[in-house]
């Protein structure tokens, strides 16, 4: 019945799927230039940016400051 069928199983690649070479090479990439931070941020516009004014007072804001930079 099936005997002039030849199928041959082959599993189509992910349209998104990435060779291991590609992926070692992007590592390598990311080694050398991935771990470089562009600018310090500011902890006093974090703060402002987040939390509403008044909230804290200035000591306060100065407290927590320091403890987000160490």
């Amino acid at each position: 019945m099936n005997a002039d069928i030849n199928l041959v199983y082959k599993r189509a690649s992910h349209p998104l799927a990435v060779r291991g070479d590609a992926i070692h090479a992007l590592a390598l990439w990311l080694k050398a230039n991935g771990s470089r931070r562009i600018r310090q941020a500011d902890s006093r516009r974090v703060m402002s940016e987040r939390y509403p004014v008044g909230l804290f007072s200035e000591d306060e804001v100065q407290v927590l400051c320091d403890l987000i930079q160490d």
